[in-house]
């Protein structure tokens, strides 16, 4: 059975790879995409590779039509989620959402004006919401209706620290993880004007990064996070680091055995006991692959994901599929069929 899918915004980069996802997806028809930008014009007009692939143009967001859509996955501006989902219910809409902007991910109000610097406008509609970070999230209750996708760097370093945040152990953890020129979206600016960008690495909201409250609504609070975020001299996918000092020392088979318990069902989370992943293998993939480096007291956790993929489309796309009753693997994989997390 098809299910009929609108994409909202679906001008910008993660709304591209959206698109490819559900144009490709056996059981989900793309129905309309919107854009304010582009109404009329083809998506091609806003991205070139889907020329002669997708034959959709975009229309206004006034001129969707709701009747036979299943389900909505919102691609919009942080800000605009809080806009467009309460408007959905407005018009009687009451199938199940995705939303990516970050108007949903923190479950107090209070939160989320601490660190937007903007009171929440639809609080009745974020108590309804739910975190989609589906390995630590996921099976969602049969009447769930909206996922506040998590935010790309909050899903890497919410993987990564999960098993040892489970372990129940007060604890600092020292961040630093670096970010292609595709997490500051499409509208350019100074941080991503390519003079600037190419050859540079440059550290920005130091301590301060907005996805730590997602990180730390998720890890707990026994956990002390120190994120230093960093823009890379690249297009897509972040990689970084966790340090941590265990108080009696660990080994490294302790750790390994802690993140296979943790993600030995989830098809997207590669393991790399003893190494450190690399960027270029997750670009383009919906994996996240973790690894990690013991010496006596001192750890060392890595991970490595695709921004606009499992830090947003893909992701969306898994839990789109948890939504409508089928694995999270389907049109994500080339086989359905779940592999052992842990690699060589």
């Amino acid at each position: 059975m098809m299910s009929s899918i609108a994409l909202l915004h679906g001008a910008g980069y993660v709304g591209g790879e959206l698109v490819k996802l559900l144009h490709r997806h056996p059981h989900v028809s793309l129905e309309a995409v919107t854009s304010r930008t582009y109404a009329g014009e083809p998506l091609s007009a806003a991205h070139p590779a889907l020329r002669s692939q997708v034959s959709l143009d975009f229309i206004a967001p006034d001129d969707l039509d709701l009747s036979g859509i299943d389900a909505v996955v919102v691609a919009a501006e942080h800000g605009r989620g809080m806009i467009v989902v309460p408007a959905l219910r407005r018009q009687g809409f009451t199938g199940p959402i995705v939303d990516l902007s970050a108007d949903f991910r923190l479950s107090d109000a209070d939160t989320y004006a601490d660190w937007y610097g903007a009171s929440h406008s639809a609080q009745d509609v974020l108590s309804d919401a739910l975190y989609g970070l589906p390995e630590l999230s996921a099976p969602y209750p049969p009447d769930a209706r909206l996922i506040a996708n998590p935010g790309c760097y909050a899903t890497g370093l919410s993987l990564a620290l999960a098993p040892v945040a489970a372990q129940q152990v007060p604890l600092s953890a020292h961040i630093t993880a670096c970010t292609g020129a595709s997490g500051s979206g499409a509208s350019p600016s100074a941080a991503t004007h390519f003079p600037d960008r190419d050859g540079n690495v440059r550290a920005y909201q130091v301590l301060s990064h907005r996805h730590t409250a997602e990180v730390q609504q998720t890890v707990g609070t026994h956990i002390d996070l120190s994120f230093v975020p960093v823009s890379g001299p690249w297009t897509r996918g972040i990689w970084g680091t966790v340090q941590m000092t265990w108080p009696n020392g660990l080994k490294e088979e302790d750790l390994t055995e802690w993140f296979t318990a943790s993600y030995e069902t989830s098809a997207f989370v590669r393991l790399s006991p003893g190494a450190l992943p690399e960027l270029r293998p997750v670009v383009d993939t919906p994996f996240v692959d973790l690894g990690w480096h013991v010496s006596g007291r001192r750890v060392v956790i890595g991970f490595a994901l695709d921004n606009l993929m499992k830090g947003a489309a893909s992701q969306a796309v898994q839990n789109l599929n948890l939504l409508l009753g089928l694995p999270d693997t389907t049109g994500l994989l080339a086989s359905s069929r779940r592999s052992p997390a842990v690699i060589a």
